[in-house]
C-alpha cells in the first residue's frame, strides 16, 4: 500500500510521517524538504496569464486529475509482486470535498481502469483556490479541441477550422511537442485561442514510465478551457477529442496487451467515465468523438483540406517512445506503425520530420512489430470476431457493429503496411 498526500504547501504537516509520500499543489516546497515533491507549480499563474476564471468545481477535478497523474508518474510499477499492478491511499485537497466524496467510488473505478492499479481516494478541505486574474480574457470560441502535436489533433483542427468552427485549442505540453502544438494553432488561425499547459512534477522516489495517468490531466485542462466559452442558453461546452477510433479501442495485439496493459486513454469505457463524473459533479462540459468509427488512415483520406494537411503533417508526433529517441519517431512501435500505415492507406508521401530510427520492419527485432504481424495473421485466419474476443462486450447494439468494422478495417491498413515491408 502506497499512501499519499497531496495539499498546498501550507497544510503540510511539520513533522512527516514516514510512511506517506507528500506533495504540495501548485507550489514549490521552499526552503526544500526530504520526501516531499510539487505538482503544478507554475500552473496558476499560466492560468492569470490567459484570463481564466474557472470554477471551484472545475479547478477540484484540475486538482484531482494532477494529483493522480504525478502519483501514477512516481511510484515504480517494477515493485510491486506482479510487476504491474499497485495500491495506492491517496488524500487530496480540495475546496468542495464533500461534493466530490459523492462520486469517489466512481472516480476510483475510472482510475482503475485507466491505470489498471487499485486506488482509494480521500477528499480533505483546505485546496488551493482557484487561480485568480485581474483581467478576463473573452475568448471568441464555440468549442473546445485538444491540440495534441499528433496527425488525428491536426485533422481535427483542420475539419473544424473548414466547417468555420471557433475552437479554444488545448495543449498539454511535453517534450518535443510545443513548437509543433504551437505552429499548428497559427497556421490554423488559432494564435489567440490556445493554451499551452504543462503539469511540472517533482517526486522523491525512482518514477515509472509507463504513466497512464497522464492523460486525465488533458481532460483537466480541456474542462479548464470550457469554462472560458459562453454558449447559448448556457448549453454545455463541446470538448472534440479527435482521435481515431481504432487506437481508441486498441484492442490487444497479442497476450502481453490485455487487461490493463492495453492503453486506455481515450477508450470509449473511460470517456463515460470522465462524462458521467462531470454530470454528476456540475462541470458543463460535454466530451464529442467525431472519428469513432474511424481509422487513422481514413482520416487522413477524408481531411476537409489536403492542402493544409500536407503542408503540417510532417511535423506530427505519433511515436510512443518519440522522447526517449533524441524527438525521433523509432517507426516500430504500435502507434509507429499506425501511422505509416495510414500514410500508406491515404497515398500520401510520409515526409514525417528526422524519418523514423528503424525504417525497415521485415526481420525487425520488435516486440512490437512481432505482435502487430501475429495480431493480424489470426485475424485473417479466425476474422474479426475471434480476434477482438472481449474487447467490443461493452458497446450497445447500435454501434457494436460500427465499433467491429472500424477495428476489421485498422488492421486491414495494419496488413497492407506488413505486405510492403515482406513481413508476412
Amino acid at each position: 500500500m502506497n499512501k499519499i498526500v497531496c495539499c498546498p504547501n501550507s497544510r503540510l504537516p511539520a513533522t512527516l510521517d514516514p510512511e506517506i509520500t507528500y506533495f504540495a499543489m501548485y507550489s514549490y516546497v521552499r526552503p526544500a524538504r526530504e520526501g516531499v515533491g510539487y505538482i503544478a507549480p507554475t500552473l496558476p499563474r499560466a492560468i492569470r496569464r490567459d484570463g481564466l476564471t474557472p470554477s471551484e468545481k472545475v479547478w477540484d477535478f484540475t486538482s484531482i486529475a494532477l494529483a493522480v497523474a504525478a502519483v501514477d508518474k512516481a511510484f515504480d510499477r517494477k515493485e510491486t509482486v506482479d510487476g504491474w499492478t499497485r495500491i495506492f491511499e491517496l488524500d487530496i485537497s480540495l475546496l468542495q470535498p464533500d461534493l466530490w466524496q459523492t462520486v469517489r467510488t466512481e472516480i476510483e473505478s475510472v482510475l482503475k481502469y485507466l491505470t489498471g492499479d487499485y486506488w482509494t481516494l480521500s477528499f480533505s478541505a483546505g485546496g488551493e483556490v482557484p487561480a485568480k486574474t485581474r483581467k478576463v480574457k473573452e475568448i471568441d470560441a464555440d468549442c473546445v479541441s485538444l491540440l495534441s502535436g499528433g496527425i488525428d489533433s491536426l485533422v481535427g483542427a483542420i475539419d473544424l477550422i473548414t466547417a468555420e468552427k471557433k475552437p479554444f485549442f488545448v495543449s498539454q505540453v511535453s517534450r518535443g511537442d510545443k513548437t509543433t502544438q504551437k505552429r499548428y494553432a497559427e497556421a490554423l488561425g488559432g494564435k489567440n485561442r490556445h493554451c499551452q499547459w504543462s503539469y511540472t512534477v517533482k517526486h522523491p522516489n525512482v518514477g515509472e514510465k509507463s504513466t497512464r495517468g497522464r492523460s486525465i490531466v488533458f481532460f483537466a485542462y480541456a474542462a479548464l478551457a470550457a469554462s472560458a466559452i459562453q454558449t447559448p442558453n448556457n448549453q454545455p461546452v463541446e470538448i472534440v477529442v479527435p482521435e481515431n477510433g481504432f487506437i481508441s479501442l486498441n484492442v490487444p495485439m497479442g497476450s502481453g496487451r490485455l487487461g490493463s496493459h492495453s492503453t486506455k486513454t481515450t477508450h470509449p469505457i473511460y470517456m463515460a467515465g470522465i462524462q458521467s463524473i462531470w454530470n454528476a459533479v456540475g462541470i458543463p462540459a460535454k466530451l464529442s468523438f467525431p472519428y469513432r468509427y474511424k481509422t487513422k488512415g481514413e482520416l487522413l483520406v477524408e481531411c476537409a483540406d489536403q492542402g493544409k494537411l500536407i503542408d503540417l503533417i510532417s511535423a506530427s508526433v505519433s511515436c510512443g517512445k518519440y522522447g526517449r529517441h533524441k524527438l525521433t519517431h523509432c517507426g516500430r512501435c504500435v502507434p509507429c506503425l499506425v501511422r505509416r500505415a495510414a500514410f500508406l492507406k491515404a497515398n500520401l508521401f510520409d515526409t514525417t520530420e528526422k524519418g523514423y530510427c528503424s525504417p525497415q520492419l521485415k526481420h525487425a527485432e520488435s516486440n512490437d512489430v512481432i505482435a502487430v504481424a501475429t495480431s493480424y495473421l489470426r485475424y485473417k485466419a479466425k476474422g474479426i470476431r475471434r480476434f477482438s474476443g472481449g474487447s467490443l462486450t461493452f458497446a450497445n447494439t447500435d454501434e457494436y457493429a460500427d465499433l467491429e468494422n472500424v477495428v476489421e478495417r485498422g488492421m486491414d491498413e495494419l496488413g497492407r503496411l506488413l505486405n510492403a515491408h515482406g513481413v508476412i
